[in-house]
């Protein structure tokens, strides 16, 4: 915790700005609210919160703690939505894999990161074959599932997903800390030589996600976002955060929908079905959604 400055009110708490404080809103008005994933998970903030700590307590359980790095390759999902959160809740750096990137480029990453524990999607098996032996820190991963894989496992998993928080305690105190503390990382692309590692601290997610809910309430017509809204990203969440948006809805409370891997009828049929009211993209997806003949 950082020192309280000279001629502070001796009762103020030093209240660090860490990503955690972003779920008090919506933990005490939105406990009943949907997070949709696909046509395969469907369950409420009150489920999200207990999922966070059955998280963090699966992942204390292969030595992560402060300071360690936790790689994810998936798509967009229900997951990265809760290792958005309980990574860097824990003290660790969530590192955000661009899975767009070549074998060669997310192999630089990861060991550039000095990633711990991966978690990886079984549709990128192929890539997980090509690196493994040459990535240089992790030592833990873990699988992430949706239907059984058609090829075997590249490497030893520590355990699927789902069933590793199943087994965890649903009950995890996440602490407080300095509120520069690294939080998240990622890398870019489309630059010249390798890619360029970037870090945020949970002071700047915490800025970013206020600055832009008020932002974006203050709005007026096209690009508002209420408490009405339903939230759907269709920018990937390995890219700066999906925006921020994420940190965004969850602390608003809304109805979120994550679509996993952006297919454009399985995108269109979701804001058919779930009722996504906003969302945001590039203009070339948007264009293959548009003239999609769903």
């Amino acid at each position: 915790m950082p020192l309280e400055p000279a001629g502070a009110t001796p009762s103020a708490y030093a209240y660090p700005l860490l990503v955690k404080q972003l779920l008090h809103s919506a933990r005490a008005t939105a406990g009943g609210q949907e997070i949709v994933y696909r046509d395969r998970q469907r369950h409420s903030y009150r489920q999200f919160f207990e999922r966070l700590n059955r998280l963090a307590n699966a992942l204390a359980g292969l030595g992560v703690g402060p300071g360690s790095t936790v790689a994810v390759m998936d798509w967009d999902s229900h997951r990265y939505l809760e290792c958005f959160f309980a990574v860097p809740m824990m003290g660790a750096i969530l590192q955000t894999v661009n899975v767009r990137l070549t074998p060669e480029q997310i192999l630089y990453t990861l060991n550039h990161a000095q990633a711990d524990v991966v978690l990886v999607n079984a549709e990128f098996f192929p890539i997980l074959a090509a690196i493994a032996p040459r990535l240089t820190t992790v030592r833990r991963f873990v699988l992430i599932e949706d239907a059984p894989a058609d090829a075997p496992p590249p490497v030893d998993f520590a355990g699927e997903y789902e069933a590793l928080l199943a087994a965890a305690s649903p009950d995890y105190d996440f602490p407080d800390f300095d509120e520069n503390a690294k939080a998240t990382t990622f890398y870019t692309t489309g630059t010249t030589g390798l890619p360029k590692g970037v870090y945020f601290s949970h002071r700047q997610l915490v800025l970013h996600t206020l600055a832009v809910a008020a932002g974006l309430g203050g709005a007026t017509g096209q690009g508002r976002l209420d408490r009405d809204d339903v939230y759907m990203p269709i920018t990937p969440m390995f890219h700066v955060h999906a925006w921020g948006l994420p940190y965004v809805a969850t602390l608003l409370g809304l109805k979120q929908v994550y679509p996993g891997r952006y297919v454009p009828e399985t995108l269109l049929k979701l804001v058919r079905d779930e009722g996504v009211t906003f969302s945001h993209c590039v203009p070339t997806i948007l264009h293959m959604l548009l003239v999609h003949p769903l």
